[in-house]
């Protein structure tokens, strides 16, 4: 290949002008974001380390409406095509390659250009690249970027941490390319400084991770409890969408109980294998729920159902075991009304929904006050409404709730939401002792009612936790009826009692 060849091949379809923004790393997110930018007004710059992926997305801008979007298989040529000062989101796998590609692209920007990680990072390395580009002179933002493939080509949840500055650079772009809600805006805010951007998209997908779970166990009851069909549960799902369940998450389970085998017999969804994948947010997120001291439990017992999914050839020997064993022949075969199984079982959903997003939310405060970010938790439900996986109608309720009281201790305490979790907790408790007589785990559910039973109580037993530490490690303990600190010598005393 001559040098005049080579050098059309680097900068091919170059624009008239320079580009407003450019984005570096096109799999299918990256694609589809950079496209939506660019059907947004938008002529931007692509950039991947795979030269083909860079051709096969401006053919797909030619494709989806001859969009601005200009090629460069150079990273120098991609970084002077885009106008000062520049811009670059880089939608590229989490650790060691972004910092690559930081590095191959800071190479060529100047003072005062902004770089944009819009990947699943972890806060901290957001938090330490934005410190070690601000000694270059560059600016950083770590974005969460929520909605799937989908969202990104056609408006996600955007959630923008770090320099302010840098976010006022490309405030009328993502105010443009992010999910429209009519009543709420633009699914975009500035989050707050540092790595926080990063951190509430984790959190975002640890609630997601519980609001699936509960979702999964909500199907496994209908089906192994109730033994509904495949269509009848299509119907009830897509029956609550209409309601106060509506959101992303049902609307697509009621899909996905339409979809057809289209390599045998019956319904895909009872061919897929029972293993659940993972990319590391949701176990950040337990990860931090016990570093903050803040309970979790419904987010971390739907990591736990994921790492038991993944020990699928060791339950298919347990399932062995215990059926020879006649254990199936003790579990309840009491008739089951489906109507009002379907009706409890909505309710119970409901209730576990409302358990898990407060826990999210605990996260997102407690973090907040640790690390001085100021979030705004109201603001981020609003961000929400639209455009992310989690979207549903249900998150303008707890928009709402933090918007009469921003200080608010708990979603469980909030005047409405209190209401419809007395309204719903009978049918939530016979779901939940219904599955444990069959043998059908919900381990989703019962965490949630769990933490609800806790939270609710003006007494636990954690007095006698206290005693106990206290009995074999001289940990001390306070009482409830005098100031201070106390040590008793228990063991001493027990043995006089028992002499």
């Amino acid at each position: 290949m001559n040098f005049r060849t080579l050098n059309r091949k680097l900068t091919m379809a170059q624009p008239a002008s320079l580009t407003r923004i450019g984005l570096a790393g096109l799999a299918v997110m990256g694609q589809n974001l950079a496209l939506n930018i660019a059907e947004k007004g938008f002529p931007i710059s692509v950039y991947n380390r795979t030269a083909s992926k860079v051709d096969e997305t401006v053919e797909r801008a030619k494709q989806e409406g001859n969009l601005p979007v200009y090629g460069y298989h150079d990273p120098k040529f991609f970084v002077q095509s885009i106008q000062k000062p520049r811009v670059i989101i880089m939608l590229v796998k989490a650790g060691a390659p972004v910092d690559q590609t930081i590095k191959t692209l800071s190479a060529h920007l100047e003072k005062g250009d902004c770089i944009i990680d819009g990947g699943n990072e972890w806060y901290e390395n957001t938090e330490r690249r934005e410190k070690a580009m601000s000694e270059l002179g560059l600016l950083y933002l770590g974005m969460g970027v929520s909605g799937g493939e989908e969202g990104a080509r056609h408006g996600p949840s955007l959630m923008p941490g770090g320099s302010f500055e840098a976010y006022k650079y490309i405030e009328d772009i993502l105010l443009k390319v992010a999910a429209q809600v009519p009543d709420s805006g633009p699914c975009v805010t500035y989050i707050g400084k540092g790595g926080s951007g990063n951190f509430v998209k984790m959190i975002h997908n640890g609630i997601e991770y519980g609001d699936m779970q509960l979702i999964a166990e909500a199907y496994d009851v209908l089906k192994s409890v109730g033994k509904l069909s495949n269509e009848e549960l299509q119907s009830a799902f897509s029956e609550w969408n209409k309601g106060e369940l509506l959101s992303f998450l049902i609307e697509i389970t009621a899909d996905i109980f339409g979809i057809k085998d289209d390599k045998g017999e019956g319904h895909l969804v009872d061919k897929v294998l029972d293993k659940t994948g993972m990319k590391g947010t949701g176990k950040w997120t337990v990860q931090q729920a016990a570093e903050l001291s803040i309970a979790a439990p419904t987010i971390e017992a739907s990591l736990d159902a994921r790492f038991l999914s993944g020990l699928k050839e060791e339950r298919v020997e347990a399932s062995k075991v215990f059926k020879s064993s006649g254990f199936d022949e003790i579990l309840s075969d009491q008739h089951v009304d489906k109507k009002q199984l379907i009706d409890d079982v909505r309710k119970a959903l409901y209730a576990a929904k409302i358990c898990s997003y407060a826990q999210g939310m605990n996260l997102i405060r407690a973090k907040s006050i640790e690390k001085g970010w100021d979030l705004k938790l109201g603001e981020l439900a609003r961000i929400w409404k639209g455009g992310c996986i989690i979207r549903a109608i249900f998150l303008d309720r707890i928009k709402k709730a933090y918007d009469r009281n921003p200080n608010l201790a708990n979603l469980l305490v909030d005047p409405e939401f209190a209401k419809e979790i007395v309204d719903r907790q009978s049918a939530w408790r016979r779901v939940v002792c219904l599955a444990i007589n069959y043998g059908t785990s919900t381990p989703g559910m019962a965490a949630s009612l769990a933490y609800f039973d806790t939270y609710r109580r003006e007494r636990v037993p954690a007095n006698l936790v206290q005693a106990q530490r206290d009995y074999f490690g001289a940990h001390t303990y306070e009482r409830i009826d005098m100031e201070g600190s106390f040590h008793t010598e228990w063991f001493k005393l027990a043995k006089q009692s028992r002499t």
